[in-house]
């Protein structure tokens, strides 16, 4: 497990968005997984921002995200499949074809996961995954107790998480939200894992990930035994792990 510590935020966003234009020259057919979120905004602003100065061929790059919200429409802003296509999908011109990601709204989200897999597969697999890490230790929407050898699946969303979704949404207290992830099993036969955490409010469960037991207390710990992982965080994430390392 590699362990990089960037000295600023500024340097965690362009270091992270440099491993997915990396992955992209290395591999000009790579499938790669994003994560959405505050710690990935600027971080798809800088690829968007190479791309743009300096354009290369991307017409064969797959692009999905490891996790999508259930029940709600696609058009609302904070659906992953609106974020990924305003952040990177559209401003890299990635085919429509070469973004997949599995719909928001199904009477048959147990199929959905098949299909979704499915498609990924059929292109060889993920090579990248970009993951991003919870408060709580989550790792895509795998909340603490989700088995290692889970699939994906549909998870309940983080209870505070629903509560804002729900605010922002007005959906009815009877309509069932979730978020449609891959389970972690599934992220583990990525190629490539890079964990990537900022800022010092994730401090803390960084270094329980990192340094402590591998436990579904802590999903994100399940990278320990990652074969080819990087842990890729600013000095404020990293201030109770640095010295320990």
């Amino acid at each position: 497990m590699k362990i990089t510590i960037t000295k600023s935020e500024r340097e965690f966003d362009v270091t992270a968005a440099w491993r997915i234009i990396a992955q992209m020259l290395e591999k000009p057919n790579a499938v790669i997984g994003l994560s959405t979120g505050q710690t990935t905004i600027n971080m798809h602003a800088v690829v968007s921002e190479i791309f743009a100065k300096y354009p290369f061929d991307v017409s064969r790059i797959t692009l999905f995200n490891v996790d999508e919200l259930t029940n709600l429409p696609r058009e609302y802003a904070g659906s992953c499949y609106t974020m990924i296509l305003n952040q990177l999908a559209a401003p890299l011109n990635i085919p429509e074809e070469n973004f997949i990601m599995p719909p928001t709204m199904s009477d048959d989200f147990e199929n959905e996961c098949k299909i979704f897999e499915q498609r990924l597969a059929e292109r060889g697999g993920a090579d990248l995954q970009m993951l991003g890490l919870g408060n709580n230790g989550h790792i895509g929407i795998n909340q603490p107790g989700t088995p290692f050898e889970s699939d994906t699946w549909v998870s309940p969303m983080d209870p505070d998480f629903e509560a804002r979704v729900r605010r922002e949404t007005q959906v009815p207290e009877n309509i069932i939200l979730g978020g449609l992830t891959r389970g972690i099993k599934n992220i583990m036969h990525t190629r490539k894992l890079i964990l990537i955490v900022k800022g010092s409010h994730k401090a803390d469960i960084l270094a329980k990930a990192v340094l402590g037991p591998v436990t579904t207390d802590i999903p994100a710990s399940v990278v320990q035994l990652h074969p080819n992982c990087e842990i890729l965080c600013d000095a404020d994430a990293a201030s109770k792990i640095i010295g320990k390392i």
